[in-house]
Order: C-alpha cells, then structure tokens, then sequence
C-alpha cells in the first residue's frame, strides 16, 4: 500500500522528534523507511554521512530480520549498538519506517528506550490521523 506524506504530517512527525531529543538528550534522531530513504530529523548529528547512515542502518535491518527467521522469530523490532563514545538504537515504527536514534555514553539506554516506544506510538498515531 503506497502512502503519501503531507507537508503536515511531515511537520507534525518532526515537532514530536523534536520533542523527544529535547526530552531523552539523544543528539539526532532519523526516521527512514526500510528502503533507506530519510522521511525527518531532528537534532544535530555527529559529523557523519547521514544518507549512508540511512541507507545502512536499512541494510543492517534487513538482514537482522533474516537473522531472526532463522532462528525462528518473525521479526526483531528493536536494535541497539553501544561504542565508546556514541551509541545506536534503531526501532521498526509499524512495517514501513525505522527510527534512529543517536546518543552519547553519558545519556541512560532506559530513557532512550521508553521515549523512543513513546515516539514511535505517537508516530503510528499520527500517521493513522491522515486517513
């Protein structure tokens, strides 16, 4: 099923980002879909390549989805990749979009995670106002 995206909806889904950076002290949050293509951000990402980042991060999905076939589950709906100084954590927003979150080491993983289920419950929502 296509899905056409708004300039509202668009708007709507960058203000509640916003929202939880300011919220959980991530530093950048991308919401992509599982093609790599970057639907919002917010925040201030490190200097990195953040169209690699995407289209990588879809990449590292898909085949953790395989992964989890494998081994007998349908899906994985969260990943989380911890460095020294920065972390990851991707998040599947319905079947369509993926959510990335990047934070430093001093930012707790428990926050992260509870603002990101809120933010990607927010985002179903409103998504499903648009019809």
């Amino acid at each position: 099923m296509d899905m056409i995206l708004t300039r509202e909806l668009l708007t709507n889904i960058e203000k509640v980002i916003n929202k939880m950076i300011f919220q959980s002290g991530a530093d950048c949050v991308l919401l992509i879909d599982r093609a790599g293509n970057i639907i919002a951000t917010a925040g201030d990402p490190p200097s990195l390549d953040i169209m690699a980042l995407a289209a990588l991060s879809a990449a590292n999905f898909g085949a953790t989805s395989e992964i989890a076939k494998l081994i007998g589950e349908n899906d994985f709906s969260l990943l989380f990749h911890k460095g020294d100084n920065e972390n990851i954590h991707f998040s599947k927003v319905g079947e369509t979009f993926i959510l990335i979150t990047l934070f430093g080491s001093g930012v707790s993983l428990g926050l992260i995670r509870l603002k990101v289920q809120d933010l990607c419950d927010r985002i179903l929502e409103i998504l499903a106002e648009k019809g």
